[in-house]
Parts: structure tokens; C-alpha cells; sequence
């Protein structure tokens, strides 16, 4: 686990990482989810929730359908 909290969140563009945060609650990283895409989800930005006591990712936008 990160030493910031459990959970975070991460955007990429490209190779690049160009920010993240952490979040000890899952719930209130979820509510960023939202406020990231809108604020920088453009084409090419991958935006990754990760839980990072177990590795798992809980959310990647866009969805990797």
C-alpha cells in the first residue's frame, strides 16, 4: 500500500504519467473518477483506479472493452 493511501488514481497519456493522487477511502476515489474524465479525459488519456494493497485495478477509463 502506498504510504498516501490505499487507493489511487492515476493518468497517463501515452507512456507519460502526468498525475495521480491517492485516497485512503475507496469510496471518495470513486467520486474523482468522474471529475478526472471530464476534467482530462481527452483522446490518448487513460485513467486508472488501482487498489494498491491487492494490486487490482477497480476502474480504467476508457473501459478496456
Amino acid at each position: 500500500m502506498d504510504a498516501e493511501g490505499r487507493y489511487r488514481l492515476t493518468l497517463m497519456m501515452g507512456d507519460r504519467q502526468v498525475m495521480r493522487g491517492w485516497w485512503r477511502d475507496e469510496t471518495a476515489a470513486r467520486k474523482q473518477i468522474p471529475v478526472w474524465v471530464r476534467d482530462w479525459g481527452i483522446e490518448g488519456a487513460v485513467i486508472t483506479l488501482v487498489d494498491t494493497a491487492t494490486g487490482t485495478v477497480i476502474h480504467r477509463w476508457p473501459d478496456e472493452t
